[in-house]
């Protein structure tokens, strides 16, 4: 209880609405999620802190409730140039079919962290969120004195205790069932071996015991009986990403959003094709085709084809976009945001409910 205690007062129910860069996590979606009991959040990555200030300011003009900012953490500059110009070389066919010219991979590697983190420190916000990475004790702290809760995406039990060590309130524990990016500390093939993650239960396990801090579950997380199953794992709180995507209220293209429950798209795979980084998707042409070849090079990748996607889009073709899933989309229900919460509370309530009559046969008998 203690270790849940540093988050409850945010939410009225445990579900935290994943920040999903791209315009999923728009402000309309993140707000309608905190009125009605949740935790919504948006999404800070790959927008100019201008872009940022600017939807922070639309979501307080439609909730007063306690919203999340999430950070990409800057990454190294260490990419195999050698690597990613001869995937840039492999990509000429889809820029020439695409009418489109390819990315410039050396757009930057920092998301403008920096000018991010001084936007969020002069006009505080509930809860910040970090990506790839942890950030330092100096600005965790500064974020304390601010006001503002700190969570930290991670994805083993040493990213956890790093997060700790440095200063989070809380993580926030990705199971390899995730859709989107892997939020891997790290980006090295020898290390992270492409879908050699943890599954969500047993993470949160291990990671409670490394850390005192509140764990939010994340990971395919579809039911209120699977929040139920994270909650009794040890998580203070489940956050959900495609649960939340194929809302109305969600940002995310029309096309993504009818290739949830699209027979044509039956499974999910890690891939780097899109970005350069392992991030879970629905699998289409453009990753089967391209997926095997692609280097660990993140962001290079992510802005190399980040106009070979929008011009898919535009085009109508879901073959050519990053389709990005969790394990569970099958399971995706096209609801109103408030009535999704209020949906998984029910369940979440009614599974509780259920375990607690049969503890109670079971004590009897």
């Amino acid at each position: 209880m203690a270790m849940s205690s540093a988050l409850t007062d945010l939410y009225r129910y445990p579900i935290v609405q994943a920040p999903m860069a791209g315009g999923a996590s728009c402000p309309q979606l993140a707000a309608t999620v905190s009125e009605a009991g949740g935790l919504g959040f948006l999404a800070a990555g790959y927008k100019t802190p201008e872009a940022m200030y600017e939807e922070i300011k639309q979501l307080r003009g439609l909730t007063g409730r306690h919203f999340g900012v999430n950070l990409f953490m800057p990454q190294p500059s260490n990419a195999d140039t050698a690597a990613v110009g001869a995937y840039r070389a492999r990509l000429t066919g889809e820029a020439a079919w695409y009418e489109t010219p390819l990315g410039d991979p050396d757009a930057g590697t920092d998301d403008a962290y920096d000018a991010k983190l001084a936007v969020l420190l002069d006009n505080p916000v509930p809860v910040v969120s970090f990506t790839f990475g942890c950030p330092t004790r100096a600005v965790l702290d500064a974020f304390a004195q601010a006001g503002t809760r700190t969570i930290v995406t991670v994805t083993s039990p040493v990213e956890a205790q790093t997060a700790q060590w440095a200063g989070a309130d809380a993580v926030c524990v990705q199971g390899v069932e995730a859709g989107g990016h892997q939020g891997t500390y790290s980006n090295d093939p020898a290390v992270d071996g492409m879908g050699a993650g943890l599954g969500l239960l047993s993470l949160i396990t291990l990671v409670r015991e490394y850390v005192q801090i509140p764990i939010i579950a994340a990971g395919g997380i579809m039911r209120g009986s699977q929040i139920a199953s994270a909650l009794a794992a040890g998580a203070a709180a489940a956050q959900l990403g495609t649960a939340f995507l194929v809302c109305p209220e969600s940002g995310a293209n029309a096309l993504h959003k009818q290739a949830m429950t699209d027979p044509l798209f039956g499974r999910t795979e890690l891939t780097r094709a899109f970005s350069g980084r392992p991030a879970r998707g629905l699998v289409n042409r453009f990753m089967r085709e391209h997926g095997p070849h692609a280097p660990a090079a993140y962001p290079q990748l992510h802005h190399m084809t980040s106009g070979l996607r929008k011009a898919a889009a535009k085009a109508g073709d879901p073959q050519g976009m990053a389709l990005w899933a969790g394990q569970g989309h099958r399971l995706a229900r096209e609801l109103p945001a408030a009535r999704l919460v209020e949906t998984l509370a029910v369940e979440l309530d009614a599974t509780r409910s259920e375990l607690g009559l049969q503890a109670q046969r079971g004590a009897v008998s």
